[in-house]
């Protein structure tokens, strides 16, 4: 390691290849050379390294104790000899003796070498957060190295990047090799150093996909007013502009489609919904839903809460399978919502229960009115309505794990 040339091209390359400066591999290299010299036959030396940043020339010297009685050959010296290295030395000075250390042996070279790389790897962690923290809310563009428990490792490049299972959308399977874009969530900062986090389930990543497909949202003249998503079903974005000129819906739907559809193929086929934005949330809820109509209309502004009818044809795609799509429609609105059918405003939950009972009533007679009643408010009529439902969604409902895997067990031996 002494070898001038050596260290020099260790200097070069990580400067030229990693961004790290000279000065911090001097100072990593003067401290592993240290850490080595200790486990070696010059254990016990005080030592000073320098290190020419130059030509990588390696210098180094024990520091000894001026005294007139030597206990320590390693850390002092007799001032009769110490006036060999300082002319003028007096007892409690500090002279500087060079010693060679370019005899380390293979062992401790090993060691040398072993902690540049730990250090090397230190000082990269310690870069990440400067080289991405401007792109925190940003898309970037990677190539999928690795699966690590469910994550997915990403090489961006620079550095590798976590695209944790939480962040990943349900069904898309990326192999090693792969080029895939996501949005940088956030760089959290763990024992292990700085860790970048990616996501593509998050809403931000779809605002950021129509903020660089749609240059009026760039500019400024188209504004998302509001999102809501269900990572790989659907999402609703509602839009606005300051210009009357401006088809805010249009703009983001692009020519034939071409806008939206760029960012469908990037989510592999989730649903977008453009909706114009209004602030009124009647306005805002007709647009939600259409083509389906809402009827009846009542808004409860203490609970937050509307509550409205729909044709018994348009029910179950306004709910959407297991509720998705009045969950969103709910979340992009910020109110909470009581979806019915259009009867019930003249039979009320009596038709409900006689409609639950009359095709529930042989499968689940175990159930009581009260259950079957939280069945019909949730949109289930029928066994068929139990397409798709699981014990996680009955257990929302209210059901207790036991119940709710009892009425899906009647159900499908009904179907059997």
């Amino acid at each position: 390691m002494s070898n001038s040339s050596e260290i020099l091209a260790i200097l070069e390359y990580m400067e030229k290849e990693k961004q790290i400066s000279r000065q911090d591999m001097i100072d990593s290299i003067a401290s592993a050379i240290k850490n080595a010299a200790a486990k070696s036959q010059h254990a016990g030396y005080n030592l000073k390294i320098e290190i020419n940043p130059r030509s990588g020339a390696l210098k180094s010297w024990a520091l000894l104790n001026v005294t007139d009685s030597v206990a320590d050959n390693f850390t002092q010296i007799h001032i009769d000899k110490a006036k060999l290295y300082k002319k003028d030395a007096q007892i409690g000075d500090v002279v500087e003796r060079e010693i060679d250390l370019s005899n380390l042996g293979r062992i401790a070279a090993k060691n040398v070498y072993q902690s540049i790389i730990q250090k090397v790897r230190q000082i990269e962690k310690e870069h990440i957060y400067d080289d991405y923290k401007d792109d925190i809310g940003n898309i970037l563009t990677g190539t999928v190295r690795r699966r690590e428990k469910g994550a997915i490792i990403v090489d961006l490049g620079k550095a590798e990047a976590i695209l944790p299972k939480r962040e990943s959308i349900a069904g898309e399977d990326c192999a090693p090799g792969d080029r895939i874009r996501c949005l940088l969530l956030n760089i959290d900062n763990t024992p292990r150093g700085p860790e970048i986090i990616l996501s593509r389930a998050s809403y931000k990543f779809v605002r950021k996909l129509f903020e660089l497909e749609v240059s009026e949202i760039g500019d400024g003249s188209v504004k998302i007013e509001a999102m809501a998503r269900e990572p790989g079903y659907r999402t609703k974005i509602a839009v606005s502009s300051s210009d009357p000129r401006i088809d805010p819906v249009g703009a983001c739907v692009g020519a034939g489609g071409s806008r939206v559809k760029s960012i469908v193929r990037e989510l592999n086929g989730e649903k977008i919904d453009v909706i114009k934005y209004s602030p009124d949330p009647r306005t805002l809820l007709e647009e939600c839903i259409k083509p389906a109509v809402a009827k009846n209309i009542r808004i409860d502004q203490a609970e937050k809460k509307i509550t409205f009818e729909v044709s018994e044809q348009d029910l179950s795609v306004v709910i959407g399978k297991r509720g998705s799509n009045a969950k969103l429609t709910s979340r992009l609105l910020g109110w909470k919502l009581d979806i019915a059918k259009e009867e019930s405003s003249q039979m009320g939950l009596e038709e409900k229960l006689a409609q639950a009972a009359g095709s529930l009533g042989q499968v689940l007679s175990h159930l009581s009115e009260e259950q079957v009643s939280i069945l019909a408010q949730n949109g289930i009529n029928s066994t068929e309505a139990f397409e798709g439902v699981e014990e996680h969604d009955l257990i929302e409902m209210g059901f207790s794990a036991e119940e709710a895997a009892s009425i899906l067990a009647k159900v499908r031996e009904y179907h059997s």
